[in-house]
């Protein structure tokens, strides 16, 4: 497992050029976003997602979700129509993940076997450069074991995997992410939008945004 500090106000093109080559050979990277640190596999290769639950000792029976680039990944990866992808505008990039009926493409581990798919694209330059310059959707789901909060502190995390037998292959590390809580989770599956889970996005102001 190695750790790479990254300084995000000066030149971090090796990190994003190292991390791609992790992901490439099917590894695994801890990476910041603009709510918590992840856990990030290629979503394209089974094995690496597998490895993904192993790591983090996650049920195969809980769905992952994804992180995107935009909206065009969005509509490669889920059936969106006209008025979903005007909400999807609204939303994004920010922290709210959205559920929308997943397309054959995406691998049925990464949903456990369900007809839906979690997607967000985030509010953060170093990963939108990395998602650029590898160029497929990753996993999004907390660095931490399954059962324990997922957290913005870098230091909690590497002492947490540094004991464990399996391991992530890359750990960025750019410090302590401001505090956040994980992403909103809204489902756009339904005729109307529902919030399942409550996150930094307010409901109210979420909804307003909306129009609905």
């Amino acid at each position: 497992m190695k750790v790479l500090q990254v300084d995000l106000n000066k030149d971090y093109s090796h990190a994003i050029q190292e991390a791609v080559e992790v992901l490439n050979s099917g590894g695994v990277i801890i990476y910041p976003t603009d709510t918590l640190y992840g856990l990030g596999a290629n979503v394209m290769n089974e094995s690496a997602v597998k490895k993904i639950f192993q790591i983090k000792k996650r049920s195969l029976a809980k769905p992952m979700p994804l992180i995107i680039k935009n909206i065009v990944w969005a509509k490669g990866l889920a059936h969106i129509n006209k008025r979903q992808e005007d909400m999807l505008e609204k939303i994004w990039p920010g922290k709210v993940t959205v559920v929308m009926a997943k397309k054959g493409i995406v691998p049925d581990i990464v949903t456990s076997g369900q007809k839906t798919v979690g997607m967000r694209v985030p509010d953060h330059l170093f990963v939108d450069q990395l998602l650029g310059k590898f160029g497929y959707p990753l996993t999004s789901t907390s660095a931490n074991i399954s059962g324990d909060e997922g957290t913005g502190d870098i230091y909690k995390i590497i002492e947490t995997f540094s004991g464990e037998a399996c391991r992530p292959d890359l750990i960025i590390d750019v410090g302590i992410l401001p505090k956040s809580e994980p992403s909103t989770v809204l489902d756009l599956t339904g005729g109307k939008p529902k919030i399942i889970r409550v996150g930094p996005s307010r409901p109210d102001q979420l909804i307003r945004s909306l129009n609905i």
